[in-house]
């Protein structure tokens, strides 16, 4: 049974820091490419940033620079390191895995960056 369980998030000022966590059970995160999703009110959901089975991490261009997407396997756990954070950066967050064409999804956790 595939189950990814989120932690972090919360409310920072603009400027700031925070980092999510994306524990995973059920398979091997470094055998999966990983992703990590944003989605604001009123607005579609987007990729974030991703992190191929070799380590190689991809960004979205408004992150580019500020976001670091890592892995620790020994933890099985994918992490989303927010730096610089701005208010636009304002949305749940959720990470996710493919397995052929099923979708698993963490539970989401809010991130609220203030002016």
């Amino acid at each position: 049974q595939v189950q990814l369980v989120q932690s972090g998030g919360g409310l920072v000022q603009a400027g700031g820091s925070l980092r999510l966590s994306c524990a995973a059970s059920g398979y091997i995160v470094s055998s999966k490419t990983m992703y990590w999703y944003r989605q604001a009110p009123g607005k579609q959901r987007e990729l974030v940033a991703a992190i191929v089975s070799g380590g190689t991490p991809t960004y979205e261009d408004s992150v580019e620079g500020r976001f670091t997407i890592s892995r620790d396997n020994a933890k099985n756990t994918v992490y989303l390191q927010m730096n610089s954070l701005k208010p636009e950066d304002t949305a749940v967050y959720y990470c996710n895995v493919k397995f052929r064409d099923v979708a698993s999804w963490g539970q989401g956790t809010q991130v609220t960056v203030s002016s």
